[in-house]
């Protein structure tokens, strides 16, 4: 009997460890219109930090936010999918990698509105910006403060 249970015990254990491969950049899939310059240069920050990024270009990004169930007041110009969180507009790679990190039982992110001088809006006057953690329940906080740079 316990060759058998060897059988099966090597490849549970191999699947499970596989998603936690620190090798492996995280993959990110953003959903965003195709006419978005400002959502490239995110993608393009996102790639630098050594993130895998799926693009998709969707009709109705607003319809994506809500089917993927993240809040319409904290809309942006895209939203994306990582692992089991959502993250809403310009945030910075650093806050992904922290939320990854702590992993709260949150929604995920969201830098609502296209703050200037977020990655990829590095256009225009810098302005303070806060990346908010969405929880479960739609209520937000203050996650990470971004001085204007």
């Amino acid at each position: 009997m316990k060759k058998y249970v060897g059988l099966f015990a090597f490849p549970l254990i191999a699947m499970l460890a596989s998603p936690l491969r620190a090798d492996e950049p995280p993959v990110i899939d953003v959903y965003k219109s195709a006419s978005c310059a400002c959502c490239g240069g995110w993608e393009k920050h996102l790639r630098a930090a050594g993130f895998t990024v799926r693009s998709h270009a969707v009709e109705d990004v607003s319809a994506m936010r809500a089917q993927l169930g993240m809040p319409q007041e904290r809309a942006s110009c895209h939203t994306a999918r990582i692992g089991k969180y959502l993250v809403e507009g310009h945030v910075p790679a650093a806050d992904i990698r922290r939320l990854l990190d702590e992993r709260p039982d949150a929604i995920g992110l969201a830098a609502p509105g296209m703050p200037s001088g977020s990655p990829g809006m590095e256009f225009g006057a810098p302005q303070d910006y806060d990346v908010l953690l969405i929880t479960r329940n739609g209520g937000s906080r203050v996650f990470q403060h971004h001085p204007a740079r």
